[in-house]
C-alpha cells in the first residue's frame, strides 16, 4: 500500500481497527467462520416498520441461536468471512463525543454494541480485490483506487430481551438526525470530525436504514457506512470503509451482497 494511501486511511484505522485494514488486504488470520447453510427470505423497508401488537415479552436470541444466523465462509459470494478478535473493534467506553446526543452514533460507527444485549457475535467480512485492477489506468490515483477497491465491513449482531432491538435503532435514528450536520469524537486516543451525515436506501429484515458519514482526521475525508438491520429481538449493525475509495478521498457504494446475505440469514 502506497505512503498517501496509508496516510489517508488512517481515519478508517481507527474506526475499524488496524487489523481489519490488514485483513482486507488479504492477511489470513486462520479463524474463518464455520459455514451454515441455514438461510431464509427476507422482507424490507427503508422506514421503521408498523411493528403492531405487544412485543414487550419477546425473548432475545441465546448465544448459540446468535451463531446460527451470523454470517459464515462461503455465505456471501466472493467475500472472506471470518470471525471478528479483540482488536477488530473498541468498546463504547472507548469513545467520547463534543455532544451526548451523538454518542450513541459514534459507538455503532466505531462498532461498538448498541445498549445491553443478551448475546453478541462479530464478524469481518471483505470482497476479494479484482485481479490486475492496478493495471486498468494510466492515472495513479484511479490505478490505486482499482487495485484497492476493497470494502471490508465489521458485522455486528445483536439480541435484546423484549423491545431492545426496536428502541437500539430507534436511538440511532434519532441520533442521526440530531448530528447530521456533524460533531467530534475521540476513539482510542484519535480525534476525528464527523461532517456529515446523509440517509441512503437500504432494504432488509423488518427494519432497515443506512447512512454514508463523511470523517475528517489530520485534514483527510473519507467516506464510511453505517447500516443496520432489525429483525425480531435481533439487531445486525454493520460499519464498511472502502480502501481505495478512502485513499483516494472517495465515496464507494453500500456492501449490498453482504447486507443482502446477512438480511437472509436473520429471516
Amino acid at each position: 500500500m502506497r505512503p498517501t494511501a496509508i496516510r489517508r486511511t488512517a481515519v478508517a484505522a481507527t474506526v475499524m481497527s488496524l487489523a481489519l485494514l490488514s485483513a482486507a488486504c488479504g492477511s489470513d488470520s486462520g479463524d474463518s467462520a464455520g459455514k451454515d447453510d441455514g438461510k431464509g427470505g427476507a422482507t424490507s423497508s427503508a422506514e421503521p416498520a408498523d411493528k403492531g401488537g405487544d412485543t414487550s415479552s419477546a425473548k432475545a436470541l441465546t448465544a448459540a441461536e446468535l451463531e446460527k444466523v451470523s454470517l459464515a465462509q462461503g455465505d456471501v459470494k466472493g467475500h472472506k468471512v471470518a470471525k471478528a478478535g479483540p482488536a477488530d473493534s473498541i468498546t463504547g467506553d472507548a469513545v467520547t463525543t463534543d455532544k451526548a446526543a451523538c454518542d450513541v452514533f459514534a459507538d455503532a460507527l466505531m462498532g461498538a454494541k448498541s445498549g445491553t444485549p443478551a448475546a453478541s457475535t462479530q464478524r469481518r467480512i471483505a470482497n476479494q480485490p479484482k485481479k490486475g485492477g492496478d493495471k486498468e489506468s494510466d492515472d495513479p490515483a484511479e490505478a490505486f483506487k482499482a487495485a484497492f477497491d476493497i470494502t471490508t465491513t465489521l458485522d455486528t449482531l445483536s439480541s435484546y430481551d423484549g423491545k431492545g432491538a426496536e428502541e437500539a435503532l430507534a436511538g440511532l435514528r434519532t441520533a442521526a438526525t440530531g448530528c447530521a450536520s456533524g460533531f467530534t469524537f475521540t476513539a482510542a486516543g484519535s480525534k476525528q470530525k464527523v461532517l456529515k451525515i446523509a440517509e441512503v436506501p437500504v432494504k432488509g429484515g423488518e427494519e432497515a436504514v443506512a447512512w454514508t458519514v463523511t470523517v475528517e482526521a489530520e485534514g483527510e475525508k473519507s467516506a464510511m457506512k453505517l447500516i443496520e438491520i432489525r429483525k425480531g429481538t435481533t439487531l445486525a449493525s454493520l460499519t464498511a470503509l472502502n480502501l481505495g475509495a478512502s485513499g483516494a478521498g472517495g465515496d464507494f457504494e453500500l456492501p449490498t451482497a453482504v447486507i443482502d446475505a446477512q438480511a437472509a440469514k436473520l429471516g
